[in-house]
């Protein structure tokens, strides 16, 4: 990144304003593309820039609104970007006015090769493998894909249980970008007091890899103050469907801090600047004082954070300019 772009970055505080679960892909060309969830809940947005500075001020495109009933007719959450196959797709999660808590995650797909003008194509639900009678017949959202030894993997939040329900994520291995090819594996459920203020919660996953690791962030609790960051780990050449494969950190890698002034940092994607640093996007609030409901409040904000690696090559997360 040009000392330049650099400066035009304000880490660790707002850098696009209202925009929950922010998601920044970095092209093959070197550009990004950015969407998040928008506060009505009602569309996907996309902006395109060539830097990643760029992106605060790049015009904000609507490339598709939700439905009036039915599947996709309400709640649009945490839409993500991929390019897979030489294809644009957008994984979202979505209710329906009839039901809005009917959520589940769909698939659009654009054959075009600017995404922001290309026709989206309602691909439908996300399908589960022939074999599997779990998957996606609950409240299930935030879908991300990350690519391994020459496979596709998507990991997603599902509640269970009855009651209060349990929020765990799951991991399956992808048969095309809009069907899976295994049966869900449990990835983690909230097993720790951190992970279950206000709700019991795993949710959000976000990959990055380093050195033949692979970083598996996710948030938890409820969407106020307590919400937070853990993490799970595993070796690029282990099973990534066994779940001995991924080591569980005891204690969130990010949490809120009075001191900086930044409440339930969460939600996270990871790209990186021209550079090639890793940097990781991620939405927070800048008060601890909530009006209403803190999911339809609309002030959690998209923020940029530097990460660095310890000699260890484990993720280091800072609230400070330098980690």
């Amino acid at each position: 990144m040009s000392e330049r772009n650099e400066s035009e970055i304000k880490w660790n505080e707002p850098w696009i304003l209202q925009r929950a679960d922010p998601y920044v892909y970095r092209h093959v060309d070197g550009s990004y593309y950015f969407t998040a969830s928008v506060p009505a809940y009602d569309s996907i947005v996309l902006r395109h820039a060539d830097t990643l500075a760029g992106l605060a001020k790049a015009k904000e495109t609507v490339v598709w609104r939700k439905h009036e009933n039915g599947p996709m007719s309400e709640h649009v959450w945490a839409p993500e970007l991929h390019f897979l196959e030489g294809k644009w797709y957008l994984y979202f999660a979505a209710g329906e006015a009839e039901d809005i808590w009917e959520i589940r995650p769909y698939v659009l797909e654009c054959e075009d090769a600017d995404p922001l003008t290309g026709r989206w194509t309602e691909k439908g639900k996300m399908q589960c493998a022939e074999e599997d009678p779990f998957s996606f017949r609950g409240f299930s959202l935030d879908g991300t894909v990350f690519g391994n030894k020459g496979e596709h993997y998507y990991v997603w939040a599902e509640k269970v249980g009855v009651g209060k329900q349990i929020s765990n994520l799951y991991i399956a291995r992808m048969e095309s970008p809009w069907k899976l090819q295994t049966v869900q594996v449990l990835l983690t459920t909230p097993d720790y007091d951190w992970e279950r203020v206000g709700f019991w919660v795993n949710e959000g996953p976000a990959v990055v890899k380093r050195d033949g690791r692979i970083y598996l962030t996710y948030s938890a609790s409820e969407t106020g103050v307590a919400y937070c960051m853990g993490m799970l780990t595993a070796d690029e050449d282990a099973d990534l469907l066994d779940p001995l494969s991924w080591k569980k950190e005891r204690y969130p890698v990010l949490a809120s801090d009075a001191q900086k002034g930044i409440y339930g940092p969460g939600h996270n994607s990871f790209t990186t600047d021209e550079a090639g640093n890793t940097v990781m996007v991620y939405h927070a609030r800048t008060e601890t004082e909530i009006e209403g409901n803190p999911l339809y409040n609309p002030n959690r904000h998209a923020m940029l954070m530097k990460v660095k690696w310890d000699d260890g090559g484990r993720l280091v997360f800072s609230f400070g300019q330098e980690a």
